[in-house]
């Protein structure tokens, strides 16, 4: 069943609306406007009846009506279709314009001279008329005495017609404000409609995998900037899919080299290819592999944790120095092995700093770890701790092979090794700087490398200062 677009459903909604809302307007509008005209005409013919009631009371003798006076009565309604009556307060109509003569045996059954307050009265007066009337009356007063009354008689549909008429500007107006607010339709189809649906093709496209398709919407509203937000999703969606292609490659590049080496030598052990006497030295490189999976393992596992927006991180006030002291002990083998020394600068003897100590220690670990493996035998490694208002900046430096400027900008990408450092770094995974980078990171502070390829390099990242008053004793 083929759907209906909302182009469609907003014209149906538009046509049910406009429908309605002319029938609200013929009824209410309608009711309302026929009984305005007939108040209007009522109150016009009243103003009639009480200047003729004037004029009758002065010549008024004994229900005597001067010819005179009958024929201005009769001109009058001869050129409207109004009747005109001048009748006692008993109901006796003595004066008929619609006939000749004084008529003296007609009277209005029923007739209430109370109603002659009212401003008018519609229907066939009291049964005098077959057809609804528009009556009004107004008395004829002389020597503060009621003789009689002044009746005007009027077809009620002639009154309601001049409401009829005046609604036809009415609806008038109602349909050119329709057909202009069908402007209001182009609008929602071209900076609502189109945009939605470029953004539902584009919503396909990405399910079905094109995560290179580009919505085109020049616009600065809503959809515009939905769109934009879009665009770059499908960039970062793409960018990803780029990046979980080359992790994983890297990755199995990674594993694939170890258990290469594990299962060459186990196979040639236990095939008896390798001496009795011999198998300890080749047990111990398997080990040695073994470790290098292990690290692999941990680091990816590290990465893993720090990629989570929500990282946790357990604030805390601690002494920069005695951990620096700590991690470069860890290395005090390694170090004499290749007779590298430590040069430690320090701004004061304690520094206290405001971080996460666990993953601060990582950082300066993995920092120094790295500075070991492309540093020179007999060279010296030179950590810095300088303080500057409120930040406290960490160097690690070295005067190893250093970073080429191309390679400088990649240096914090996940598994990325740089050509030079591949004869250095044999069981690099090429995941510390990326583990550094992520730490830094999430305590909102920078990390920068200052490198000159042959030379060295240096890296320098910043933390808060702690307070001084209670410092954390790491050690």
């Amino acid at each position: 069943m083929k759907r209906k677009t909302l182009y469609v459903k907003f014209i149906l909604v538009y046509v049910i609306y406009a429908v309605l809302c002319f029938a609200v307007v013929a009824v209410f509008s309608s009711s309302l406007s026929i009984q305005r005209s007939v108040e209007s005409k009522a109150s016009e013919l009243y103003d009639q009846a009480v200047q003729i009631a004037d004029a009758y009371s002065d010549i008024y003798t004994d229900g005597s009506v001067p010819s005179d006076f009958g024929d201005q009565l009769r001109a009058i309604c001869e050129y409207s279709n109004l009747r005109i009556w001048l009748q006692t307060g008993d109901g006796m109509i003595y004066f008929d314009t619609a006939a000749s003569g004084n008529l003296t045996d007609t009277t209005v059954a029923d007739f209430d001279a109370a109603d002659s307050r009212k401003n008018y009265r519609t229907g066939n007066y009291y049964g005098t008329f077959s057809t609804d009337m528009l009556s009004v009356l107004a008395p004829v007063t002389a020597n503060f005495r009621t003789y009689g009354y002044v009746v005007i008689h009027m077809p009620l549909s002639e009154a309601q017609a001049l409401g009829d008429q005046m609604l036809i500007p009415l609806y008038i107006t109602a349909l050119i404000v329709f057909l202009l607010s069908l402007m209001i339709l182009v609008v929602i189809r071209t900076d609502v409609l189109k945009p939605m649906r470029k953004i539902s093709e584009a919503a396909s496209e990405y399910a079905s995998g094109n995560l290179k398709h580009t919505i085109e919407i020049d616009s600065d509203n809503e959809l515009g900037r939905l769109a934009d937000t879009l665009n770059l999703m499908a960039q970062e969606l793409s960018s990803s899919e780029d990046y979980q292609k080359k992790f994983i490659a890297n990755v199995s590049h990674d594993f694939r080299s170890p258990l290469t080496s594990i299962r060459g030598y186990l196979t040639a052990i236990a095939d008896g290819v390798i001496a009795p006497e011999d198998q300890e030295k080749y047990i111990r490189i398997v080990i040695k592999e073994t470790e290098r999976l292990n690290n692999l393992t941990q680091s990816m596992l590290s990465l893993n944790s720090l990629d989570r927006k929500n990282m946790h991180l357990e604030y805390s006030d601690f002494d920069i120095c005695p951990l620096i002291k700590n991690v470069c002990a860890t290395f005090e083998r390694s170090c004499e092995m290749r007779d590298i020394s430590f040069d430690l600068i320090l701004s004061s003897a304690s520094v206290p700093v405001h971080a996460d100590m666990g993953k601060i220690q990582q950082v300066i670990y993995n920092l120094v770890d790295n500075a070991i493996k492309f540093s020179h035998d007999h060279s010296a490694i030179t950590i810095r701790v300088s303080e500057k208002a409120e930040k406290v900046f960490i160097s690690v430096k070295d005067d190893g092979i250093g970073i080429s400027r191309a390679d400088q900008k990649q240096i914090w990408t996940r598994f990325f090794k740089t050509d030079a450092s591949r004869g250095k770094d044999k069981k690099g995974t090429g995941l510390g700087l990326s583990i550094v980078k992520e730490i830094i990171t999430a305590h909102n502070e920078t990390i920068d490398v200052i490198s000159t390829e042959g030379a060295g390099t240096e890296f320098v990242f910043r933390l808060q200062r702690g307070g001084t008053e209670e410092v954390r004793d790491i050690f």
